[in-house]
């Protein structure tokens, strides 16, 4: 158990940091969502999961790692993919192996739903986070992800 009397707290440049990050990803999650929403009706999260299908494997991916992927907890991927299932965008189909799996499905009309939303979103984020930033600056982000994510490469220095 982390003892709060041994903690070491952040600097003020640290913590200027840490508030920006959290400011930024904020509102960039917000106008990202606030313009899918305008444009096709979808939420961030439910066009993550049509693109995650439409990259997938006879676009097709087991419930357990889209939820994974998409980074949300099953049971809210259980509610947005029932969204989409009852709009038609995606079917969830029971896997052969496996009788508790599920595979979400992506549809013909989900397909075409995303063909649509695809391009205004790239427009979206680019406005948003890539024409801000130099060539340098977004080649520094990257490393700086690529740092960050515990899966990636250890931290150089």
């Amino acid at each position: 158990m982390l003892r709060m009397d041994k903690a070491v707290w952040l600097d003020p440049g640290e913590q200027r940091v840490w508030r920006d990050f959290l400011r930024m990803n904020a509102r960039i999650y917000d106008e990202l969502e606030k313009d899918l929403r305008a444009r096709t009706g979808l939420s961030l999260i439910e066009y993550g999961i049509l693109v995650h299908l439409s990259e997938a494997h006879e676009q097709r991916m087991r419930m357990r790692v889209l939820a994974d992927t998409v980074i949300v907890s099953k049971s809210r991927l259980s509610h947005q993919v029932a969204r989409l299932e009852r709009d038609g965008y995606v079917r969830r189909e029971h896997c052969a192996d496996d009788r508790r799996g599920l595979w979400a499905v992506l549809t013909e009309k989900g397909s075409l739903l995303l063909d649509q939303a695809a391009p205004g979103h790239a427009a979206r984020v680019r406005s948003l986070l890539f024409d801000r930033l130099t060539a340098e600056q977004v080649a520094q982000l990257s490393a700086i992800m690529g740092a960050l994510d515990p899966g990636g490469p250890a931290p150089r220095g």
